[in-house]
C-alpha cells in the first residue's frame, strides 16, 4: 500500500514538473504549429524536451554486476577510445523528445494561469439543456456487459452464509442467477451557457499561406479558453474578399482568391447572422476578424466603423480584430478603427507581425474577462 502511495507522489511531482515547464515555455508553444496538428479527440500532444521519465531496462546479466570485475581507480566504466564499436553504428538509445498528453481543458487551465486571464462573465441568458447518463444504482436485471461483479458475489456470499452452505475452510463462491446484480442509470439534465463565436477571414490575393498559418494557431488557442469558459460553444466561419460568403472550417483555413478586399461584406454578413441565429439577450457572442489591414477604399473603412459602432458592438461581448502583417497590405484598417473606434471598451485591436506575437495577441483579445 506505501508503495502504491510513493509511486502516486512521485507521478504527481511529476506532471507538476510537466506543467511547469509548459508554463516556462509557453510562449514557444502558442506558436508552434506542430502542435496543432496532432490535435487528437480531445488530446493535445506537447512535445517537452529533456524530461524524461526513469524505466527499467531487461537484459542479460553476462556483463556482471556492480563492483564486479577486476579495475582501478578512474577505470572507464564503457568501451574506452579506439576499442570495438567505438565511432561506429549502435543499438543504444538515443535523446529523444517525449511527448506529454494533457486534455484541453488542462491545457486551457495553463493558459489561464500562464496569461493572467481573468474568467469570463456571461452576457448572454440562454442556456442549453445536456443531458447525461450518470450509473448511480444497482437492479436484479440489465445487460451483461453492466453486471457488477464485486456486488454479485457479495450477494452470493451472503446467500450461502444465511443457508449454509459456505465452509470457511474451503472457501468457495458460486453465484447462482438470483444473486446477479447490475449497474443501472439515470438521465440526469443541466444548463450550460450558451456561447458563439464568428470567425471572420480576408482571403484575398493579398494574404498567404503564413498569414493564414497565425490565423489558425490564434483561433485554436481562442477556441480553447472559450471553450473552457462556456460548455456549449457554437462556431461560424466567414470568408471575404470583395464578397463574404459563411463557410466550414476546413474551408475557411484553405481556401484563398485573388480578388479585392471589401471588408464591409465580412462585417455586414456576420450581422446578418447575429440577427437571424443569436439574440443578444440569450447568447454570448463573440467576433474575430483577421485581415491583413488593406481595405477597398476609406469609404468602406467608414461604413465597416458605422456597422460596427451602431449594429454589432451593441450586440457583442467582444469584437477582436487582427491585423496580420503582409507584404502586399497597405495595413491601414487598424489604425482606422483606432482612431475612429478606439474607446469602444467591447472592440479590441491586436497587431499580429508573426508566430511569436500571438502570445501577446491571445493576452490582448482575452485579458478582460469578456
Amino acid at each position: 500500500m506505501s508503495m502504491i502511495l510513493n509511486m502516486e507522489n512521485d507521478y504527481q511531482r511529476f506532471q507538476k514538473i510537466i506543467k511547469g515547464k509548459i508554463k516556462e515555455n509557453l510562449r514557444k508553444y502558442i506558436s508552434n504549429g506542430e502542435m496543432i496538428g496532432r490535435k487528437g479527440k480531445d488530446l493535445v500532444s506537447i512535445p517537452l524536451p529533456q524530461v524524461d521519465i526513469p524505466k527499467f531496462r531487461f537484459g542479460n546479466n553476462g556483463q556482471g554486476g556492480v563492483g564486479q570485475g577486476e579495475g582501478e581507480p578512474g577505470t572507464p566504466l564503457g568501451p574506452g577510445e579506439g576499442e570495438e564499436g567505438a565511432g561506429q553504428a549502435g543499438n543504444e538509445p538515443g535523446q529523444h523528445i517525449r511527448e506529454v498528453e494533457l486534455t484541453l481543458e488542462e491545457l486551457a487551465e495553463i493558459l489561464g494561469e500562464e496569461l493572467e486571464l481573468p474568467n469570463i462573465e456571461p452576457k448572454g441568458k440562454k442556456e442549453i439543456v445536456a443531458t447525461k447518463d450518470r450509473y448511480s444504482g444497482i437492479s436484479r436485471v440489465g445487460p451483461e456487459s453492466l453486471r457488477h461483479f464485486k456486488r454479485t458475489f457479495r450477494e452470493a456470499l451472503k446467500r450461502q452464509v444465511i443457508s449454509g452452505q459456505f465452509d470457511i475452510d474451503k472457501p468457495k463462491i458460486v453465484p447462482i442467477r438470483d444473486d446477479f446484480r447490475y449497474r443501472s442509470w439515470k438521465t440526469i439534465t443541466h444548463p450550460e451557457s450558451n456561447a458563439v463565436i464568428i470567425y471572420m477571414m480576408d482571403v484575398s490575393g493579398s494574404m498567404w499561406d503564413e498569414q493564414k498559418e497565425i490565423v489558425r494557431l490564434e483561433t485554436f488557442w481562442i477556441d480553447t479558453w472559450l471553450r473552457y469558459q462556456y460548455k456549449g460553444l457554437v462556431t461560424r466561419y466567414i470568408i471575404h474578399d470583395a464578397q463574404a460568403q459563411e463557410v466550414d472550417r476546413e474551408t475557411f483555413f484553405t481556401v484563398r482568391e485573388n480578388g479585392g478586399t471589401v471588408i464591409s461584406s465580412a462585417y455586414e454578413l456576420c450581422n446578418q447572422i447575429i440577427e437571424s441565429d443569436y439574440s443578444p439577450e440569450e447568447w454570448n457572442i463573440y467576433a474575430f476578424h483577421f485581415s491583413d489591414g488593406d481595405n477597398w477604399s476609406r469609404e468602406d473603412n467608414k461604413h465597416c466603423a458605422e456597422l460596427l459602432q451602431s449594429e454589432i458592438l451593441p450586440k457583442v461581448n467582444l469584437f477582436g480584430y487582427g491585423q496580420v502583417d503582409s507584404t502586399y497590405g497597405s495595413g491601414e484598417f487598424i489604425d482606422f478603427l483606432d482612431e475612429h473606434l478606439g474607446d469602444q471598451e467591447n472592440l479590441i485591436l491586436s497587431y499580429i507581425p508573426d508566430k511569436d506575437a500571438i502570445y501577446d495577441s491571445i493576452k490582448d483579445f482575452l485579458g478582460k474577462g469578456k
